[in-house]
């Protein structure tokens, strides 16, 4: 059941253009920096692993209206429900399906990115090590601000207001971790990366029982 519903959200995902867009949000950001910095090779290098992952957090945000208002109008939700599947198990459904669709598409995607941003061959190892743990955690929030916005207006704006000050963390370990040779950062984002992952299923859950009542 959790398979198949894995499997729906990323066709939905796929035809609504939730892989695409954030994926050509992500080069965009990455090309439009490198544009306005100019050729200035350490400047780039130097900045260019933060803009990434500020780029990666965006493009995790731009699908959070439709992670659950959609199925929420639909009766979807309800009839899982009925059906007998926690709100919980949902949740977790949609949090693999949302880092399915822009995860490993942004890993991908920075490889053409770092090409622009002029970073080495050791930071963008890093930066991939970091994405694949932190990515987790942007999709963790992602799903859990649609959540707790789904069926109010301008909930599109609001998921922002709330996702963007919860990130920071994720941002400043990921961020950190391409100039920390010791691995501590990454540490740390794996703890804050884990936190939310297993945290989000529940909190969504709740939200999605709370909306419902």
């Amino acid at each position: 059941m959790i398979l198949t519903f894995i499997r729906r959200d990323l066709a939905l995902a796929w035809r609504a253009g939730g892989v695409t867009l954030p994926l050509a949000f992500f080069l965009l950001v990455a090309t439009l920096f490198a544009f306005a910095i100019g050729p200035d090779a350490t400047l780039l290098a130097r900045t260019g692993g933060g803009v990434v992952w500020m780029a990666a957090l965006l493009a995790a945000l731009l699908p959070v209206d439709r992670l659950i208002e959609p199925d929420r109008l639909s009766g979807v939700l309800d009839q899982l429900a009925l059906r007998g599947m926690s709100d919980e198990s949902v949740a977790a459904a949609k949090l693999a399906a949302h880092w399915l669709s822009f995860g490993p598409p942004l890993m991908l995607a920075a490889l053409p990115a770092a090409v622009l941003l002029r970073i080495d061959a050791a930071t963008l190892a890093r930066l991939e090590l970091g994405l694949a743990i932190g990515t987790p955690a942007l999709a963790a929030l992602g799903l859990t601000t649609a959540a707790l916005t789904s069926g109010l207006r301008g909930a599109g704006a609001l998921g922002g207001l709330l996702m963007l000050p919860l990130a920071v963390p994720v941002l400043i370990f990921g961020a950190g971790a391409l100039s920390d040779a010791s691995g501590a950062a990454l540490k740390l984002l794996g703890a804050v990366s884990l936190l939310l992952t297993a945290g989000a299923p529940f909190a969504a859950g709740a939200a999605l029982r709370a909306g419902r009542t």
